[in-house]
């Protein structure tokens, strides 16, 4: 499991549809459902029931998503202090 494909879950489960999810990312469907099946399967859960009306969350689904939008938050502060500690990035041409 890592950060991409909790943000891939997080996009479809509040989507609830794997078409506006892939969109969403800027990607096609195919490797968005490849992404979620190998999430489910590193955890040994069904995280979303599929069928032709759409996505929904089984309950460790809803648990993940919640979890996961905690976590991909404090991810995105991390990255933004790291890179507010870090100073602006100096560039030098020539000598």
């Amino acid at each position: 499991m890592d950060l991409r494909e909790l943000r891939y879950f997080v996009a479809v489960a509040e989507e609830l549809h794997f078409g506006r999810a892939a969109a969403r990312l800027h990607m096609t469907q195919p490797p968005l459902s490849r992404a979620i099946r190998r999430l489910e399967n590193d955890l040994g859960h069904v995280l979303l029931r599929r069928s032709p009306a759409g996505v929904s969350l089984t309950p460790a689904g809803a648990s993940l998503y919640d979890e996961a939008r905690v976590l991909l938050a404090r991810a995105d502060r991390l990255r933004a202090r790291v890179s507010e500690a870090a100073g602006p990035a100096v560039l030098t041409v020539g000598t």
